[in-house]
């Protein structure tokens, strides 16, 4: 708003006439350019308008977006600088068909001062993701997320063949995952099977049961391993400890990542799944005890042969 009568008065149009400092508007040449601050969901669920324009569009929310666009009838103008990692605009906007995508940099505004580009080009030594996002407008990467070299694919690549399962234990609050894991040898594969709460040990053994390759669980669970295994499960327990979570982050780190598509709570963890950075934002190699589930599953599948090489690789029958 600022900048808008900022330029109304260097190109000498301005009239406090036409200005209402008390409802935010202003009439410009019959058109009315109306201010607001959506803090408010009254203010969302306004009313209607001809041109919508959101300025720092990424601090809004997803919801925030459908109310105004449903209140808009003809073009709606987003601006941002991409720095999250994952956003609702990137799936949710630029995707669509009557969507055009614009990316600028600081290169293309012929209105900044020599200063400010001086403090923008100094990113490029002092902050590589700041510099992608705010240097060259990509996409800005989060250097606490521990999973970034993962494809996603739609089936089971050709030479991939079922590996291990891995079983992380939940119940009322946490889920449990059920996760297939697959390789050729040399990258691995994971195929999200359950991911539910409250599932009895029974149920999970009926589902387990379909698949003639060991099943990796998590070892805090010695009775419902037990358990598992008297229906006629192939179950062992994983290696546990923090030293053994950091071991296998790094080994799954070293190798190459696919997860199928459909495994949509696993594609959520591995987007959110960080490690954990103290006060002074400074990263540790600790995790942080979230959006684990599926990934604590895979992990203990992942690396439970490590220590067992001639154990073997089996196929589905």
């Amino acid at each position: 708003m600022r900048d808008f009568f900022q330029i109304l008065m260097s190109e000498g149009i301005y009239s406090e006439t036409f200005h209402n400092k008390s409802e935010g508007t202003y009439l410009l040449f019959g058109n009315l350019f109306e201010f607001i601050s959506i803090d408010q969901p009254q203010k969302v669920r306004g009313r209607k308008r001809d041109v919508l324009f959101i300025n720092e569009a990424n601090e809004i929310s997803l919801e925030d977006w459908r109310q105004l666009v449903l209140r808009t009838t003809w073009k709606v103008i987003l601006d941002y600088n991409p720095s999250d990692e994952f956003h609702w605009i990137y799936d949710q906007v630029i995707t669509r068909p009557d969507a055009d995508f614009y990316q600028t940099t600081y290169k293309d505004n012929p209105h900044l001062d020599e200063t400010t580009v001086q403090e923008i080009e100094r990113l490029k030594e002092v902050d590589e993701n700041f510099w992608r996002v705010y240097g060259l407008g990509e996409r800005g990467t989060s250097r606490a997320t521990i999973f970034t070299h993962w494809k996603e694919v739609d089936q089971v690549p050709d030479g991939f063949k079922l590996y291990n399962v891995g079983l992380d234990f939940g119940y009322t609050n946490d889920p449990t995952a059920i996760v297939l894991i697959y390789t050729d040898g040399e990258s691995y594969l994971m195929d999200e099977v359950l991911y539910a709460t409250q599932m009895s040990n029974q149920e999970l053994a009926k589902i387990l049961r379909e698949y003639a390759v060991p099943v990796i669980a998590d070892s805090a669970e010695p009775k419902s391993i037990d358990e598992i295994h008297k229906y006629g499960v192939n179950i062992f327990p994983c290696k546990k400890g923090a030293d053994s979570v950091r071991s296998g982050i790094n080994y799954m780190k070293g190798k190459k990542l696919f997860v199928t598509s459909r495994s949509v709570n696993g594609i959520k963890e591995l987007r959110n799944y960080k490690y954990h950075e103290d006060k002074n934002g400074k990263m540790t190699n600790q995790p942080v005890d979230a959006f684990n589930h599926f990934i604590d599953a895979s992990r203990y599948a992942i690396t439970w042969r490590q220590t067992r090489p001639n154990y073997g690789t089996y196929a589905i029958g």
